[in-house]
């Protein structure tokens, strides 16, 4: 295994701790996957942009307060690294409980990730619905 395939091998076990931190609703779980960074930033689905570790880690709270229960399957995942910067592209089919609804949903997600001490943390969270279904070979005539 080549250096880069260790470090594309890490992002990802670095991105499944972060669905798992998220799977299971623990706020300490997922602090442990972000750089605490004023530059860190995340955007939910249908959700505004969020900027600086106390913005995001309150975006975070307000999810876990508000959901019963969420499950993730991921798929299509592309990893490039670059230096001590790797990003992370995937589909989130996920399931969740939220205030007494269950609901089954797909998303497009962009991770980032910065190497710091050592270890991979999340710098960006990026998660928007898919309401289009066309493929990777047939483009929008517009937009």
């Amino acid at each position: 295994m080549t250096r880069d395939d260790e470090a594309e091998a890490e992002v990802i076990e670095v991105n499944d701790r972060f669905y798992r931190a998220f799977e299971s609703l623990d706020l300490t779980e997922m602090e442990s996957a972000w750089a605490k960074e004023p530059y860190v930033g995340c955007v939910h689905p249908g959700w505004s942009l969020f900027i600086g570790w106390e913005a995001v880690r309150a975006s975070w709270e307000a999810i876990f307060r508000n959901t019963v229960e969420i499950r993730f399957t991921i798929r299509d995942v592309q990893v490039h690294v670059e230096g001590t910067l790797a990003w992370l592209t995937c589909t989130e089919d996920i399931l969740s409980e939220t205030r007494g609804n269950i609901g089954v949903t797909s998303a497009l997600a962009t991770n980032i990730f910065e190497r710091r001490g050592g270890r991979w943390l999340m710098i960006h969270h990026h998660s928007s619905h898919i309401f289009d279904s066309h493929t990777e070979s047939e483009q929008p005539e517009s937009f």
